[in-house]
């Protein structure tokens, strides 16, 4: 956190009346501290390059890139194998399995891979002209997503980011990495954030603050000239719940995806509660100038929900897709087997019964690994009994304490 602007924010949460907090993966997830991120040695520390990689050389692993799966294979309620085809030949080509099928084909592709297969609620796949092999009607239902839109707010000194755009700048910050493997290429300058509960009564915290001193859009296309700097926020815990429905018998073809965002009204009246007054706090008076987005007119709830449905993007975290529980709407059982097929498991964040309460990134690799020794048959860990840290007050205070200046 070398950047000023990265504290300064830290320093505002606490302003604000929010707590501090140097862990939120540890004890207390509440409250304003660094950010975490998955890099090791400046690069991104990506499953592939912590997992897979190390395992490449195993004589019992086989990796085929450039495939599209097509279907799992059933003969009578079992899963035998997959087809697939390989950069685009007109032969296609199929595996049996020894022991298992396991999809990890993410929110979106393993519900798309059931139904291709037969599985799932009757009527897409009867558009879809695909012979019900097994009646399943939760696959693909209970889509769930994380939405944020920012803050964006010139900057009176210029030390942010946006004055490293330059080519000569991208030419000393590349040849750093390549060197020490450090520095601004070694980051994805997102290095502090927040978790506050939106309203008293909410037990855990539902709005995440991340930081970024630049101010431009996640495709980097539109910096602003001069310096800037902008605040993401989101509604962590959203009620709206969409659909993926396989759309054609023909694997190439994509499947109709409907996230059905701020459907809920809970959901529009959590991303009110996203206001400026962090911002607005005394840290950050010697950076802060004007207010670019959404600019300082939009103040009432019309306005609010209107630039949110203009501005808002998604985090990237479909999850849900196939929920794990017992009732008729989930897809697989707590370990991780579909219900109703023999040999043939989810193991992806499809499998969550409700979206997590932060980045999807560390949920889902704890997952696939108690899913790992589920496969192998390893006796659990014994749960957990560490402390959890929140406000004892929750239920009668939406933070700890006044803050010193209170601004919408």
């Amino acid at each position: 956190m070398k950047n000023p602007l990265y504290q300064a924010f830290v320093d505002a949460g606490q302003e604000a009346g929010y707590f501090h907090t140097p862990d939120y993966n540890g004890r207390q997830q509440e409250g304003f501290g660094p950010m975490h991120m998955t890099v090791k040695h400046g690069r991104r520390w990506s499953t592939a390059n912590a997992y897979l990689r190390p395992a490449m050389n195993r004589p019992n692993l086989t990796v085929v890139t450039h495939a599209l799966v097509h279907k799992v294979l059933l003969e009578d309620k079992q899963a035998v194998g997959v087809r697939y085809e390989r950069q685009g030949q007109v032969q296609v080509q199929e595996v049996r399995a020894g022991k298992e099928v396991i999809l990890s084909a993410g929110s979106i592709g393993s519900p798309h891979l059931l139904q291709l297969s037969g599985i799932g609620a009757r009527a897409p796949l009867e558009a879809a002209s695909i012979p019900l092999q097994h009646e399943l009607p939760g696959v693909g239902e209970n889509l769930q997503d994380h939405l944020e839109f920012y803050f964006q707010f010139r900057c009176k000194q210029p030390i942010s980011l946006n004055g490293q755009l330059g080519l000569w700048s991208k030419f000393k910050i590349g040849s750093r990495w390549l060197l020490k493997k450090d520095g601004l290429g070694a980051t994805n300058h997102f290095e502090s954030c927040g978790f506050i509960r939106s309203k008293a009564g909410v037990e855990w915290p539902d709005l995440q603050y991340h930081f970024l001193p630049a101010a431009m859009r996640y495709d980097g296309k539109e910096a602003f000239s001069g310096h800037d700097f902008q605040l993401h926020i989101g509604h962590n815990k959203p009620k709206s719940r969409g659909t993926v429905k396989v759309a054609s018998a023909d694997p190439s073809v994509a499947p109709k995806i409907r996230f059905n965002y701020l459907e809920h009204e809970d959901d529009r009246e959590g991303f009110r509660a996203c206001t400026r007054e962090i911002i607005n706090q005394p840290a950050v008076d010697p950076y802060r100038a004007e207010e670019i987005q959404p600019g300082e007119q939009i103040k009432t709830d019309d306005e609010i929900d209107a630039f949110v449905r203009q501005a808002v993007e998604s985090a990237y975290h479909p999850t849900c897709t196939c929920p794990m529980g017992t009732d008729e709407r989930a897809v697989v059982g707590p370990d991780t087997r579909v219900h109703g097929i023999q040999g043939l498991r989810v193991v992806d964040s499809s499998i969550f019964p409700t979206i997590p309460n932060g980045n999807l990134n560390s949920p889902t690799i704890m997952v696939a690994e108690r899913a790992a020794d589920l496969i192998l048959g390893k006796t659990p860990l014994a749960p957990s009994v560490a402390e959890v840290g929140m406000d004892e007050q929750w239920q009668q205070r939406q933070r700890a304490k006044s803050p010193l200046r209170n601004l919408s």
